[in-house]
């Protein structure tokens, strides 16, 4: 079935960046996604994002299972399952798959421990789920579920980033490419939805600041990803 068409006018993700701009834009321009799109990112440390990355995808799974629980019907329930099978069908298969590129084995990857940032982050994420409702979770999710969207569309625009010569394009081209733009459509989609039934004024700055703090964390994880940090 094709979504109902947006209304005019921004939609909730949309006025949640305006809001939170500073902290949003340190997240989508931080100098790793620059390295990625140019290529010059060290590759220890796009290594060491991969473990990581891989320790918080099985998180955000449990997060998009919360979800389910904390939907108020069947069908709040099957779009927060779209998201778990997203991550542990595709997502997770890919992320182990670029991983062996990269000479990292999914039994390396499994006894890895979690760094400071992944904790951090993850966290935060299922303790925002577990204290606020649906729509809370699903503001924490954005800035991971919907920004890695815009980064890889805006990087595979960037000159050179596809390249053969890019060691990055494989993941550039993964999150720029049309399966996980549709995922991020969806979550735009869903968060509208979860507005629209649960959201007034008085409580966008209490989700602003759940965003805000989210995209703080991914640009940490970012940074602990450029500077090995354990």
């Amino acid at each position: 079935m094709t979504p109902p068409a947006r209304a005019p006018g921004p939609d909730l993700f949309d006025r949640l960046i305006t809001g939170a701009r500073p902290d949003w834009s340190a997240y989508v321009d931080h100098a790793f996604v620059r390295g990625m799109g140019d290529g010059t990112l060290p590759q220890d440390c796009f290594r060491h994002y991969l473990v990581q990355d891989y320790l918080f995808l099985i998180h955000f799974a449990r997060a998009y299972a919360l979800a389910i629980y904390k939907g108020r019907d069947l069908r709040e329930m099957r779009a927060s399952l779209g998201g778990l099978k997203a991550i542990l069908d595709v997502e997770m298969d890919l992320h182990v798959g670029l991983c062996a590129g990269w000479g990292l084995p999914a039994a390396e990857l499994e006894q890895a421990a979690e760094a400071k940032a992944t904790m951090a982050y993850t966290r935060y994420v299922l303790e925002t789920g577990l204290r606020g409702d649906l729509l809370d979770l699903h503001v924490a999710l954005s800035p991971c579920v919907i920004g890695y969207a815009e980064i890889g569309r805006r990087l595979a625009a960037s000159p050179g980033a596809l390249d053969e010569a890019n060691p990055y394009r494989a993941w550039i081209a993964e999150y720029a490419g049309e399966p996980y733009q549709e995922v991020a459509r969806s979550a735009r989609d869903n968060l509208d939805r979860l507005a629209a039934d649960g959201m007034t004024e008085a409580r966008f700055p209490r989700l602003l600041t759940i965003f805000r703090q989210a995209c703080r964390l991914e640009a940490d994880f970012w940074e602990m990803g450029m500077t090995l940090a354990a």
